[in-house]
């Protein structure tokens, strides 16, 4: 790293003599792509008012797309390049990802950036033997590196998830902690301000809001139906319905902005509107009348706050017994495209398992946030503050200019 790339740091040493608040504890919030990204932006307001520590931003480069950088840049924190971020020390370290935290020297919280670890990966490694399993988030491969947990806490959703980690990897159930889901928490609190979002949108009452989500990879909704937007927003009469496409940011990421928008040019000119990669998912989710997607964790968040999920899958995916996916994935109604969409949305009403679904989403509803902020501050060395955990509305859903 050259001399010139060197960012002035606020917890950098040679930078101290700049400092207004000096002895402050540091925190180093790790972001190697937009979806954890947005997760650790959940934890942060755990952190305001107190004067006794500062945050500072990393993107491991080694994989990062320009999206994530940009991303990063425009929450207006002090963003350290990779390469300085390796040879600083930190009080705590904030990852929603494995995704370098062996490089970086400090007590690392690991939480998951979507619907908990105990999902089922949908790929198959190039060479994998007949004996080969799907892997999932909480096995030994991911969470040890040369016999030691790579994090000193491991925050887990549910009570079923310290089961598997029991099972597939015990050295590490010692760090682990069920903590909840404070995405669901957040997305919880802003229920009642659906009206609020539905008007951001643009959404009239005389209208309904279908949301086409999808996940990434070949596998998922919109990489096996190329055509599935123009369907939708095709067979929707425009005076009565809203669609609004929720695409995983590592699709933009990986295709770009401008490529998506060209694949999709034909529905955005017959009224499709598409949600900002770092858009707020959750207010889409809210405003929403009908969801379509796949095994993708919004489509869990979708079902789990009552919405009729309609799914875009062809039901191979692999996924762990007893999660929201598999839920779903075992009572919602597939999606027909050479059938009417009218009755299947119509079906996907009377099939209600929101309460299952938002059951197996967290153990600790409600409480993430209080039980995140005390092993944050318990890894930091620091007395929690007084004040009461704020738990604050999901922002406003952004979408692209038409």
């Amino acid at each position: 790293m050259t001399e010139s790339s060197w960012v002035r740091s606020p917890v950098g040493s040679p930078d101290q003599h700049w400092a207004t608040r000096k002895g402050v504890k540091s925190v180093l919030v790790m972001i190697p792509h937009i979806v954890a990204g947005n997760r650790l932006l959940d934890l942060l307001p755990l952190f305001e008012a107190d004067h006794r520590v500062q945050l500072i931003f990393t993107v491991p480069e080694w994989e990062s797309w320009p999206a994530t950088h940009d991303f990063v840049a425009a929450q207006g924190g002090t963003v350290l390049p990779w390469a300085q971020a390796r040879r600083g020390e930190y009080d705590l370290v904030l990852a929603a990802s494995q995704r370098g935290i062996d490089e970086v020297a400090g007590p690392v919280l690991l939480i998951p950036h979507g619907g908990g670890f105990g999902q089922y990966r949908p790929w198959r490694p190039p060479g994998a033997g007949h004996g080969w399993k799907p892997q999932i988030g909480l096995e030994a491969g991911q969470l040890m590196r040369e016999g030691r947990v790579r994090a000193d806490s491991i925050v887990l959703v549910h009570d079923r998830e310290m089961d598997v980690l029991a099972e597939t990897c015990p050295q590490a159930v010692p760090a682990a902690v069920v903590a909840g889901d404070i995405a669901l928490d957040r997305l919880t609190a802003s229920l009642p301000f659906r009206d609020h979002y539905r008007r951001g949108l643009g959404v009239s009452d005389d209208r309904r809001l279908v949301v086409v989500t999808s996940t990434w990879s070949d596998r998922s909704a919109f990489g096996r139906h190329h055509d599935l937007f123009e369907r939708v927003v095709g067979e929707l009469p425009p005076e009565r319905f809203r669609v609004l496409g929720v695409l995983h940011p590592q699709i933009w990421s990986h295709h770009s902005l401008w490529q998506v928008q060209a694949w999709l040019a034909d529905s955005l000119r017959s009224g499709l509107t598409l949600l900002r990669p770092e858009g707020s998912w959750r207010a889409a989710l809210i405003a929403a009348d009908h969801v379509i997607g796949d095994y993708g964790s919004v489509t869990g968040y979708a079902s789990g706050i009552g919405k009729p999920v309609l799914l875009a899958v062809d039901g191979t995916q692999a996924l762990l017994p007893g999660t929201p996916s598999a839920v779903i994935a075992e009572h919602a109604p597939r999606w027909t495209p050479d059938s009417p969409l009218l009755p299947q949305l119509r079906e996907a009403e009377s099939i209600d398992v929101a309460e299952r679904v938002r059951a197996l989403l967290s153990s600790r509803p409600g409480c993430a946030g209080t039980l995140l902020r005390t092993e944050m501050y318990r890894l930091l060395g620091l007395p929690e503050p007084a004040r009461a955990i704020p738990v604050s509305p999901v922002p406003m859903a952004e979408v692209l200019p038409c």
